[in-house]
């Protein structure tokens, strides 16, 4: 077991990359969006398979996902294989003109594997075993679990790896990276704090284990940290962030596994990926190596207020903002897998959509950048935990809902574009001159979320307010990591940065003294890589790339409200502010106006080299100083922008021009004179969608 667990983690750390080729190459421009849909034939008779894959191509469906949650049908006892059903479903797809993608079903154990082999299921912290059931609750650290995905998967690529009506593979449901203290993961997170540390004096040391005696001889002694044995004031941050970073890097790893065993058979025009969930917490789609590209699931409608009266109809806007720009990081392309397609079965509460809600998001999402659109799923099932998750059919089994006549109008108007697509479109020089990418990665919302100092804190809303913004202004954003190029960049953000060191604060300098604008916000560089403070001043790192120190940090009760001064306007804010000292050659934008510290710089700015860097301090809730701020940075850098209100995002891909509506009004676009309106009406309704060229 440990010879096992110690190759896989060499494997993983070594960090070889993989892949078939580019991920682009999968996907030709000309087609713009590939649309897709999840069908179950598993769940449904035999008799109905040939009505329900001529009534996906007839809606106009091009691709039909099979396969993710049927290990029992494929291999229904150990060793024994039947794919004589899936092999039907197949033919029946090639006959009329449809695609497949096919899953790996890694996510779904039978139920022969938890009565023979009940150490392949994950053990809470109470250390309970897990039981099939449900999805994703196989140990991926364990020998034996992984023996049976290796086998399933292997059978089905040597079955469908050849298969030209076969586009690609999906890797597991929605990999959750799910805390597991089950023996085989205890020794696989030993194993995985040697090849890091090396020593355990080293891991003392990092961990911090003189407070308290937490202090380790070997790593032998060393347990997964355990939150509801120990409870929350007892846990070791330090610690807690290698648990995320190890159950991060064991998902991963099992992904590449996957990947691995597939390439051996499938063919070089098959592509590989997975869906991770839009809100991912938890597993990290960067530390893949070989993979094709990340896609994400969107579940936008929950029942949230959103935007308006009418919000709680049209969804959360922030869910396909953020993912489609933040899947593209990995394989620089990305779709949504599974969208949905009406009322869903778990939110705190599920009304209809507003008609044509799920047609804006999967114009969203194609406006974003998105290269396929999948929707999960084909038919409502009838039975079991998700009979009230609307499918694209209704129960009847041949009707549409709202949010299938929605995917056909939109698939119909794909194809009327499509005609349209002219090869070779530049990204209009406006746009160009507002590129901006937002720097965020999921360790530093793993150690804020941690020890967040204030419940108005809201960590992984907090950089996507700051995407919001660029896009209210009109700038094209990309969501990148600390590896990306900077200086394809004309402005770059980074907000709430904790977790920094010398390497990357260089980087930053750099960028600003060959002549990029870096805004920074409050809660960036508090902290070494360990998550340690720094023995010396508050953020000292960027004490000197900001032009001023940061002498404290002060947070607010709900009620409070703070006053903050620039250019004779008032902000409010209560979440949290650092108070600056600056340098002689830094200007101070704004200054804090009431508490006991009035006076105390809150927002400041200071060329350097060729670029600007500007700090913000001050955490709002309504955002209006943050946006003013970056307006001015664009306005100052001669960077015209737009001013479009909440709720419309406006983007460019491929020669055109698309604005969607979450607000609960109408708003009118301006369009040139000369442009050429191919969808939609220049007003804009509440859930509406805008469409031209010019």
């Amino acid at each position: 077991m440990k010879k096992y667990l110690m190759a896989l983690i060499v494997i993983m750390i070594s960090g070889i990359t993989v892949k078939s080729q580019n991920a682009n190459s999968y996907f030709p421009d000309k087609n713009l969006v590939t649309t897709g849909i999840y069908y179950y034939p598993e769940q449904w008779n035999e008799n109905q398979w040939e009505r329900d894959i001529k009534k996906i191509a007839d809606m106009g469906f091009e691709f039909v996902h099979l396969a993710e949650f049927a290990w029992y049908k494929m291999e229904p006892e150990e060793g024994k294989f039947d794919f004589a059903w899936l092999d039907k479903v197949v033919d029946l797809c090639v006959k009329n003109n449809l695609k497949v993608l096919m899953c790996t079903p890694s996510a779904t154990t039978p139920t022969w594997m938890r009565v023979n082999y009940p150490e392949t299921f994950i053990m809470y912290s109470h250390y309970t075993r897990a039981e099939n059931g449900t999805r994703g609750l196989g140990s991926i650290t364990n020998a034996k679990y992984r023996k049976f995905v290796e086998k399933i998967v292997s059978e089905m690529a040597k079955r469908y790896g050849q298969n030209k009506n076969v586009i690609g593979w999906q890797l597991d449901n929605e990999p959750p990276a799910i805390s597991d203290y089950s023996p085989s993961s205890q020794e696989a997170f030993r194993q995985w704090l040697k090849s890091k540390y090396k020593t355990v004096d080293t891991l003392n040391i990092a961990w911090g284990a003189a407070f308290w005696s937490q202090w380790f001889n070997s790593f032998d002694q060393v347990i997964i940290p355990n939150p509801d044995l120990v409870g929350w004031w007892g846990n070791n941050p330090h610690a807690l962030l290698d648990f995320k970073r190890y159950l991060a890097d064991m998902q991963a790893e099992f992904l590449d596994f996957q990947a691995d065993i597939l390439r051996n058979s499938i063919s070089k025009g098959q592509y590989i990926t997975t869906n991770y969930t839009a809100i991912c917490t938890g597993s990290d789609p960067r530390r893949t190596k070989k993979m094709d590209f990340a896609s994400y699931t969107a579940y936008p409608n929950g029942g949230s207020d959103n935007i308006g009266e009418s919000g709680f109809r049209l969804g959360n806007s922030k869910v396909v903002l953020f993912a489609s720009e933040y899947y593209k990081s990995v394989g620089g392309v990305s779709g949504v897998m599974e969208m949905q397609p009406g009322p869903v079965n778990w939110g705190s509460y599920n009304p209809l959509l507003l008609p044509g809600t799920v047609r804006l998001w999967l114009y969203h999402s194609f406006a974003a950048g998105g290269r396929l659109a999948c929707s999960y799923r084909f038919r409502q099932v009838l039975y079991s935990s998700e009979q009230y998750h609307a499918g694209v059919i209704q129960t009847d089994g041949v009707t549409p809902s709202q949010g299938g006549e929605d995917y056909i109008q939109f698939i119909k108007e794909i194809k009327e574009l499509r005609k349209q697509y002219k090869p070779n479109a530049k990204l209009p020089q406006k746009l160009a001159e507002r590129s901006t990418a937002i720097l965020w990665n999921l360790e530093n919302f793993w150690s804020i979320d941690r020890q967040k100092q204030t419940f108005q804190w809201d960590t992984w809303n907090y950089p996507i307010k700051f995407l919001e913004m660029t896009k209210s202004l009109g700038a094209p954003a990309d969501v990148i990591s600390e590896t990306a190029d900077f200086s394809k960049y004309k402005f770059l953000i980074v907000p709430a940065y904790e977790l920094a060191d010398a390497a990357l604060i260089k980087k930053w300098n750099d960028y600003v003294t060959n002549g990029g604008h870096l805004i920074i916000t409050c809660r960036t560089a508090t902290k070494d890589r360990a998550g340690h403070f720094w023995e010396g001043e508050w953020a000292a790192p960027v004490s000197d790339l900001i032009g001023a120190h940061v002498k404290a940090a002060d947070m607010l009760s709900g009620y409070a409200k703070g006053d903050i001064l620039m250019k004779s306007s008032h902000y409010n804010w209560n979440n949290w502010a650092d108070l600056l000292e600056a340098d002689k050659d830094t200007e101070i934008l704004a200054t804090y106006n009431n508490q006991f510290y009035k006076g105390k710089a809150a927002v400041v700015k200071r060329k350097l080299g060729k670029g600007t860097v500007t700090y913000i301090g001050v955490d709002t809730d309504d955002s209006k100083l943050e946006k003013d701020i970056l307006r001015e940075t664009y306005t100052k850098a001669g960077t015209a922008t737009e001013d479009y209100p909440e709720g419309i995002y406006v983007y460019w891909r491929d020669g055109f021009y698309i604005a969607v509506n979450y607000s609960s009004s109408d708003y009118t676009m301006t369009v040139p004179a000369n442009a050429k309106v191919l969808i939609g009406e220049k007003t804009l309704k509440p859930a509406g969608v805008l469409v031209w060229s010019e």
